[in-house]
């Protein structure tokens, strides 16, 4: 069955170049690279795209009927009206099972605790893994849908999802096997990571656990593929170089890649640690150095920054993408969804991008779709862009212009969502 979008506004198809790989540098302010204007149409077809060109030339190939009808033997035709296109977005980055709640700890950060502080107090990692543990699966898979839920409200069609809030053996499987039936449940591509590096448990010591970790939790998720991708929080305070690359070596002997939490409060050399191990991204890096930021850049790992979770800590938006953009280092941008940080808008980070760093709104937008997308998957399976042969991801904005896509703090831009050519979401908002 073929779908015929007619009548688009401007198409942000994002796919100059080869679209397996990032953008980086002056590539992203390129905009006639990377939008069409008006007038466009895309022709979808068994869940890819197959044509994207001038609307009349599909009508008069594909729907000479049209506008007599909408609909005649294996072709729909959907007037747009004039809305914009863009890709489904990428959400590279998110702890999307846990259980409990920390809304306490806004007015511990108000009266000057820190992160650590909280952590040390009994808060943070550690007390969601105590309710996480004790929570059955079938809630942690009924809360995991409602999130992706949202996600897909505002637009997602892919993203990464971590363990990390069980720090046992049987509490990552459960949530790593939770991951799994909520992909199953959802229309939204979801890719795990085991994230059982996430904190130190207080029931054995800092050395026994990462012997855990590799002996015992790493071989159970290889066995059972429940993992594409291993992550460790590589921080002062939690897991150190030596003990991070330590499991990230180990866990490539077993077949996984890895991303990597880095350099969040301070430049603990994480993100050239990442480079170094080949991993497809170095999480959070705020706080790196230039040294290890052009290191990444030449090895491939793409940087990924988390705005909203000092916006939730009440810090400035410090990060240097702008940076980013001038010395041509790819870089891509994620919620960061958790229990500090309950974000499932793409969108709302977008905002933060362009309302509070003032990056250009289709520099954002290469930020969640294709960028993410290279670190996620390969060939075929490429997500984040509008071209002929890929999967057809697609967000409908209610404006006209791709720009849009990050302007409507608190509520979704997005009209209609297609995964693998099917509509999967639909808003009515405006």
């Amino acid at each position: 069955m073929r779908t015929l979008l007619y009548n688009c506004g401007e198409i942000a198809h994002l796919s100059t170049g080869d679209d397996e790989f990032p953008l980086s540098g002056q590539n992203l302010l390129e905009r006639e690279n990377l939008v069409h204007k008006p007038g466009m149409g895309i022709l979808i077809n068994n869940g890819s795209i197959e044509r994207v060109c001038e609307m009349q030339e599909l009508v008069a190939e594909y729907a000479p009927w049209y506008p007599s009808s909408s609909k005649q033997t294996d072709t729909t035709v959907i007037d747009l009206n004039g809305m914009s296109v863009v890709p489904g977005f990428v959400d590279s980055h998110t702890h999307l099972i846990w259980s409990g709640d920390r809304s306490n700890e806004l007015s511990m950060r108000i009266s000057g605790k820190t992160y650590k502080d909280i952590a040390a107090s009994g808060g943070g990692i550690r007390k969601t893994v105590m309710q996480t543990r004790s929570t059955p699966q079938k809630t942690l898979v009924e809360s995991g849908v409602r999130r992706v839920e949202s996600s897909l409200t505002n637009g997602t069609t892919s993203l990464e999802a971590k363990s990390g809030y069980g720090l046992d053996v049987d509490t990552e499987v459960k949530i790593l096997e939770s991951i799994s039936i909520v992909n199953r449940a959802v229309e939204c591509d979801i890719l795990p990571t085991w994230l059982g590096a996430h904190d130190f448990p207080q029931e054995i010591s800092r050395k026994e656990y990462v012997e855990q970790l590799i002996s015992e939790q790493l071989p159970v998720v290889s066995e059972l593929s429940l993992a594409k991708w291993v992550d460790v929080f590589c921080e002062e305070g939690w897991f150190t170089i030596e003990e991070t690359e330590q499991i990230v070596s180990e866990a490539k002997s077993h077949g996984l890649g890895s991303r990597l939490h880095v350099d969040e409060f301070v430049d603990n050399g994480g993100l050239a640690l990442a480079a170094e191990l080949g991993s497809v991204s170095g999480d959070h890096a705020a706080c790196s150095n230039e040294d290890s930021r052009i290191c990444a850049a030449e090895a491939g790992t793409v940087q990924t920054f988390l705005p909203g979770t000092p916006y939730v800590l009440s810090k400035d938006l410090a990060l240097p993408i702008k940076q980013c953009i001038e010395e041509d280092w790819p870089f891509s941008v994620a919620t960061d969804f958790n229990p500090n940080c309950p974000i499932t808008s793409l969108p709302l980070i977008g905002s933060m991008l362009s309302h509070r760093i003032g990056i250009d709104p289709i520099v954002g937008l290469v930020s969640v779709t294709r960028n993410p997308s290279s670190t996620m998957f390969g060939g075929d399976e490429c997500r984040g862009v509008i071209s002929e042969g890929r999967i057809a991801d697609l967000n409908v904005l209610w404006s006209s212009s791709a720009d849009s896509w990050c302007q409507t703090p608190g509520s979704s831009p997005v009209k209609i969502t297609f995964k693998n050519g099917n509509i999967v979401n639909s808003n009515n908002v405006y």
